[in-house]
C-alpha cells in the first residue's frame, strides 16, 4: 500500500500566493490558494490510499475535507522547502513504514485516478516523479524516504525539477516518470489552470474574483492579463505554495 502526503502552508492573506499579486489582492490570492487546497485534498480524499497526511505551515481550517479526522495533520519541520520536503517523507514513513507519494497545493486539477498511478508506479520502481511546467515537480514518490535524496536540492529554481531527478538517479534508483502538470505560480498558471479545469474549486473561485480573467479563458486568451504578472520564473518543488 502507499500513503499521500500533501504539503501545505495555511491560506492566510499576505502569506500564500504572494507571486499572484499583483493583479489579485491579498485577500483574493488566499482565497485561490485556499481553493486549490481543497481541491487538492479532495482528489488525495478519493484516491485508494490507506493513509493520508498533511504536512502543515498553520492551523487546519474548513478546506480540510472530512475534517481533521480524514488526514492526519502533522506540522511542517525545517527551514528551506529542501529540509520541509525531506522532514514531511520522514515523518509519514515514520507514521507508516509504507512507500509515500508526496504533492503540494498548486494542483488543483490533480485526479485520484493519477495519483493511483503514482502509487502503483512504487510496486515496481523506487521512485515516482511527476514534472511541473516550470521546471520543478509537482509529485514526488518515493518507495523508501531518504533525507539524503533531498537535502541540498535548489528550490524554487528553473532547474529545480532537473536536479531532483538527477540526484534521485544518481543514488541509482528506478524512477517512474508521470504526465507534466502545470502548477498555479502566476496569474497566467491560473487564468490557464481554470480553463482546462473549469468544474474545479480553483476555478469557481477564479471566476468569481476575477470575472475578466475568466472571459478570456474561455477564447484562450492567457497572456497580457496583468502588468507583471508572471515576471520572473522560480520554478518549486511540489508546488508549497508562496
Amino acid at each position: 500500500m502507499t500513503q499521500i502526503v500533501v504539503i501545505a502552508k495555511e491560506p492566510v492573506a499576505g502569506r500564500v500566493k504572494t507571486r499572484l499579486t499583483p493583479p489579485f489582492t491579498p485577500g483574493q490570492a488566499a482565497r485561490l490558494a485556499a481553493a486549490a487546497l481543497e481541491d487538492t485534498l479532495r482528489a488525495v480524499a478519493a484516491a485508494p490510499v490507506r493513509h493520508r497526511v498533511l504536512a502543515l505551515d498553520g492551523l487546519p481550517g474548513t478546506w480540510l475535507p472530512g475534517g481533521p479526522e480524514s488526514f492526519v495533520v502533522i506540522a511542517q519541520r525545517g527551514d528551506g522547502l529542501d529540509e520541509r520536503l525531506a522532514a514531511a517523507f520522514a515523518d509519514a514513513y515514520r507514521l507508516h513504514r509504507e512507500p509515500v507519494v508526496l504533492i503540494g497545493m498548486d494542483t488543483p486539477h490533480v485526479t485520484p485516478d493519477l495519483l493511483r498511478t503514482a502509487g502503483a508506479a512504487l510496486a515496481d520502481h523506487d521512485a515516482v516523479y511527476g514534472p511541473a511546467a516550470d521546471g520543478g515537480f509537482w509529485l514526488l514518490g518515493l518507495r523508501r524516504p531518504d533525507p539524503a535524496l533531498l537535502l541540498g536540492v535548489p528550490m524554487s529554481r528553473p532547474d529545480t525539477g532537473a536536479a531532483q531527478l538527477r540526484r534521485l538517479r544518481a543514488a541509482g534508483l528506478t524512477v517512474a516518470t508521470m504526465p507534466e502538470l502545470n502548477d498555479v505560480d502566476t496569474a497566467d498558471d491560473a487564468l490557464r489552470i481554470a480553463a482546462e479545469a473549469p468544474g474545479t474549486r480553483f476555478a469557481a473561485a477564479f471566476r468569481a474574483v476575477a470575472p475578466v480573467m475568466s472571459a478570456g479563458a474561455a477564447t484562450g486568451a492567457v497572456t497580457g492579463i496583468a502588468t507583471g504578472a508572471g515576471a520572473g520564473t522560480g520554478a518549486t518543488g511540489a508546488g508549497a505554495s508562496r
